[in-house]
């Protein structure tokens, strides 16, 4: 189970907007729990998907506003199945250009056979841009209309849905002393292998691969250890 403080420990943000880097809490150290989901289970007892193009309610509760370098109706609503760190089947949602979804439920469905673990899988909201940092998020998730990490300007490939990020929390961004989530600091160690961590030549890294996308733990400047984009950056 997880701690019943997650996500309302605020942390002080530094200079930079960042929440202050802090130790992994004990209780995150070996962090293998599984979030509620927030839809409906497909029917089934194996992996299953369903992809259409993104229904208004949908974008509402998303952070697509006028302005992001996708339209509207180019992103796609993808609802899948995967494995979660409680050894049981889930339904999660991504939000992604509607000309990759296919081959994002090609990935999802090897995650699935693999049985990789993965803890929530959700659309990021509007309110979570602006909302204060607790260092402790693990959502996977793909669109995300905001600038990339460390800059004010130029949009993330998350803000075309061409990105998708998996168990940030277990893969953290690391770049030089700045590790994001806050509290993930314990996982930059990679030689201490626990679940929910992508490896090289691991089933993530694979699975993205197949499909053409690369890893930004293949970075060499700084390591995005959860991030996979179809145009490398």
């Amino acid at each position: 189970m997880p701690p019943a403080w997650l996500g309302t420990r605020v942390l002080p943000r530094t200079a930079a907007g960042y929440g202050e880097i802090r130790p992994t809490p004990r209780e995150l150290r070996d962090r293998r729990f599984t979030l509620p989901d927030t839809v409906p289970m497909l029917p089934g007892t194996g992996f299953a998907s369903r992809v259409e193009i993104a229904p208004a309610d949908v974008i509402a509760r998303s952070t697509w506003v006028q302005g992001c370098p996708v339209a509207a109706s180019d992103l796609a609503w993808v609802r899948l199945t995967f494995w979660g760190f409680d050894d049981r089947r889930h339904t999660g949602e991504l939000l992604v250009k509607a000309s990759v979804a296919d081959q994002i439920v090609q990935v999802f469905g090897d995650l699935y056979r693999a049985r990789f673990p993965i803890e929530e899988m959700r659309i990021t909201t509007r309110a979570e841009l602006t909302a204060p940092p607790t260092g402790d998020g693990n959502d996977t998730g793909s669109f995300n209309c905001r600038p990339k990490a460390g800059q004010k300007t130029g949009f993330s490939q998350h803000a075309y849905g061409l990105a998708v990020d998996v168990d940030p929390f277990q893969n953290p961004y690391v770049n030089g002393s700045l590790v994001l989530p806050e509290l993930s600091s314990s996982y930059v160690d990679r030689s201490d292998v626990r679940p929910g961590m992508i490896l090289p030549g691991g089933p993530v890294v694979r699975a993205f691969a197949r499909i053409g996308w690369t890893w930004g733990g293949d970075w060499h400047s700084l390591k995005d250890l959860q991030h996979f984009s179809q145009n490398g950056t």
